[in-house]
């Protein structure tokens, strides 16, 4: 395991120099692990696709070490993503702008515009600073599955398929960076997620020219993460959407059927939760902390999925943490990995 409060360097300039070569190295961030190439080496960023299992028409972020360097990526950089750049870099936002020629097609999906972030971690800072290159990286897991925030997870899924796993710990966010595109005349969400959308229309809202922050997505989306079956465990999710005594009663009549018909079922809980589903005592429990902690909850989300797959249930029931905030990012991801088994609520 490396110090990520002061990383080995010589550790780091080994990873700087495999990814230099065309190799493939895990490394943590704020967020997730991500499995790292050579942003501008083609055959390197396929190297990517290969070992996941990835869709060829699911864009990849580049991550730079310096704000200073999204010139070196990307073009026409818009006073609005400068903003955000300013606010929020180093850390878990991702901007998407239009694409320089030196960017391969391979990561962009084909398409003009590339996606960027300025990480914040030291690990993921080291190991930028020692390759010298941008780094193309999504999460270091099998494509559709639960993204890693630990390199035992990266262990789990990729094993041997990656040369080098820098082991920095667990990630402190947890779920991936929001996802914005800037690359037309507006600014759009794409995929809520570390940093609230309240907070990128904040900063927005103060420009000189204000810019309002738009949600929905384009015919093809230019971010990743947007599959309808997206961090998705073994088991099947039962996910309830709505308000929380609601969702919470009906999560509890939904894991007695289960139980009666002779299934294990995990529960994916926040703390208040447990006393009112004792009754259930047959599942296992897995909390996530305190229900009003929505960046705990955040962080130990993916964790908490990987740990109820990983004690062989048949379905892991899990309740809304609200729609604001975080809690859209909390809810995006869970909608995703229940897919068509979202049971909506009033």
């Amino acid at each position: 395991m490396i110090d990520p409060r002061s990383p080995d360097r010589a550790v780091l300039a080994r990873a700087g120099a495999l990814i230099r070569a065309g190799r493939l190295v895990a490394f943590p961030t704020e967020t997730v692990y991500g499995l790292g190439a050579n942003a501008l080496d083609a055959e390197a960023v396929s190297r990517i696709f290969d070992a996941k299992g990835r869709a060829d028409d699911d864009p990849l972020i580049v991550h730079l070490a310096a704000v200073e360097q999204v010139a070196d990526v990307a073009r026409d950089v818009p006073t609005s993503a400068r903003a955000l750049g300013a606010a929020f870099w180093p850390g878990p936002l991702t901007i998407v702008l239009p694409k320089r020629s030196n960017v391969p097609d391979r990561v962009t999906a084909g398409l003009p515009s590339v996606a960027v972030r300025v990480p914040d971690h030291p690990i993921a800072f080291g190991l930028l600073d020692a390759a010298g290159l941008p780094i193309a990286a999504p999460s270091a897991n099998l494509f559709t599955r639960i993204s890693p925030t630990t390199a035992q997870h990266v262990v789990d899924d990729l094993g041997e398929r990656v040369d080098l796993i820098l082991d920095g710990g667990p990630t402190s966010h947890g779920i991936e960076s929001t996802v914005v595109d800037a690359s037309g005349g507006s600014v759009r969400l794409l995929r809520p997620g570390a940093v609230p959308a309240e907070e990128i229309a904040r900063v927005l809202a103060a420009l000189e020219s204000p810019v309002p922050l738009e949600h929905g997505l384009s015919a093809r989306s230019a971010s990743p993460g947007l599959m309808k079956k997206h961090y998705a465990p073994s088991a099947r999710v039962l996910f309830f959407s709505g308000p929380a005594e609601v969702a919470r009663e009906a999560l509890r009549a939904a894991g007695e059927r289960e139980l009666a018909q002779g299934h294990r079922i995990g529960l994916l809980i926040c703390d208040e939760d447990a006393a009112s589903l004792d009754a259930l005592g047959a599942a296992i429990f897995e909390r996530l902390g305190p229900c009003a902690d929505l960046p705990e909850i955040a962080s130990r989300l993916y964790a908490g999925l990987r740990t109820l797959d990983a004690a062989g249930v048949d379905v892991i029931c899990v309740r809304e943490f609200g729609p604001a905030g975080l809690g859209l990012a909390i809810l995006d991801r869970l909608t995703r990995a229940a897919n068509h088994h979202v049971i909506h609520v009033r």
